[in-house]
């Protein structure tokens, strides 16, 4: 009986400690401790150096984060790298260090500190506190939009080899990607299917810093105004869970009036699951309801605001990442 009185506090210890742990990963990203490791160890003395801090302050971090499997130490007061935090340097193929500068840094912090207000009203935090929306916020702070854009990147890496396997794109001809960034995903789409031709369609301060393949063709715009017309398909990557249903509603439309009869859409997203089943879905959404003012759906949600829209949800694929993609087409 005493196990199971003391068990659910210390779950919820757990629970609140995942904060402490964020907040040592984001430190370690900001000084990029991880970025310093190759195959050998270092001592705390040299990473002190290396970093200009206090080796004794530095080494209550890294024993720290050596206790959750990010970094190890090898022998006293000498650390080496591990898989977890290989993820932490800037280079790494699946790296996250940009996401944990993103998600722990100043910018987030401004939604969730007085997310209350979120809850009262249904208003974006980040908007009250700030007087601006993040976007705006973003345009005018460029470092933060480059890490932000970096993160977005690195996250969406392993979703784009998801989604360039989960569907077959033989059948298309062209494929537009509204919002596509730095073009990850309609890359990773056309290396299997050399007959594609692609469109880059993002915003003027995005595609003027794009390098990429000479296949796709680079379009500045807004999709808030209009989308490159004539593609197959139409493909957006976490744009629409950015959004409430009434901006999302002028992107589909836009869409809409874009694509020919025969087009498809493809909506890339996290989707929620039904009842108490955990997915960081549900997590996300909570950046969308104090952040960014938009809003992960349900596979019922999706399909409503598509109808609302003039598409029909034709089918829903998972994939072996976060993301599902929802195909629909013209009604």
């Amino acid at each position: 009986m005493e196990t199971l009185k003391v068990a659910p506090q210390a779950k919820m210890l757990e629970l609140i400690g995942g904060f402490w742990v964020a907040r040592s990963i984001y430190l370690a990203a900001q000084l990029g401790i991880a970025d310093m490791f190759d195959d050998q160890p270092k001592t705390i003395t040299q990473i002190a150096a290396e970093t200009e801090t206090k080796p004794q302050s530095l080494y209550r971090l890294m024993r720290a984060l050596a206790s959750v499997g990010i970094f190890t130490e090898v022998s006293d007061q000498c650390f080496a790298l591990t898989p977890l935090a290989a993820t932490l340097q800037s280079n790494h193929p699946d790296s996250m260090r940009s996401l944990a500068l993103s998600q722990m840094g100043y910018v987030h912090s401004l939604g969730w500190s007085d997310g209350v207000h979120s809850l009262k009203t249904g208003e974006i935090t980040f908007n009250a506190v700030t007087g601006m929306s993040a976007w705006d916020y973003y345009a005018q702070n460029l470092e933060d939009a480059q890490i932000f854009s970096q993160s977005m990147t690195n996250l969406g890496r392993e979703g784009a080899q998801a989604v360039a396997t989960s569907y077959n794109f033989s059948e298309f001809n062209t494929i537009v990607d509204v919002g596509g960034a730095q073009g990850s995903l309609i890359s990773a789409i056309m290396q299997p299917y050399p007959h594609l031709k692609g469109t880059l369609f993002d915003l003027p301060e995005i595609i003027d810093n794009v390098s990429i393949d000479d296949k796709i063709q680079t379009v500045a715009g807004n999709f808030f105004e209009s989308v490159p017309s004539g593609g197959d398909v139409y493909l957006m990557r976490w744009i629409i869970h950015d959004w409430d249903d009434e901006k999302s509603a002028l992107i589909l439309k836009n869409c809409h009036r874009a694509m020919p009869e025969h087009s498809k859409l493809l909506l890339v997203e996290s989707i929620i699951p039904p009842g108490n089943e955990p997915d960081p879905a549900k997590f996300i959404d909570m950046i969308m309801l104090l952040i960014a003012g938009g809003r992960e759906r349900t596979e019922a949600e999706y399909r409503l605001l598509l109808q609302s829209n003039g598409f029909e949800l034709t089918r829903v694929i998972p994939t072996p990442s976060t993301f599902s993609i929802l195909e629909a087409v013209k009604r």
